[in-house]
């Protein structure tokens, strides 16, 4: 359930992201920009989620590597799909 929130989470950010760069340009191209702003920040951002889950959880980083990833790429290939469709 904790994954599932947190990747939810990450479609929010990456909607907030894609609205600032609505406002700040309002092009495609700057749309294109701002969901290519959010995949770095959200790799920080999976990244703390990982440290929390073996620092405070309890977790090893062996059992939380797989959550890491699914975390970090579904929004990502969200991303990756803006990006597609607002650079053509």
């Amino acid at each position: 359930m904790h994954m599932l929130l947190v990747i939810l989470g990450g479609v929010d950010l990456l909607a907030v992201f894609i609205l600032f760069g609505f406002l700040w340009g309002g092009t495609a191209s700057s749309l294109a920009l701002a969901a290519k702003a959010f995949i770095p920040f959200w790799l920080v951002v999976a990244v703390v989620n990982m440290w929390i889950g073996v620092a405070k959880a309890g977790y090893t980083v062996r059992d939380e590597a797989p959550i890491l990833l699914i975390v970090f790429a579904a929004p990502v290939i969200i991303a990756a799909v803006v990006i597609w469709r607002f650079s053509r």
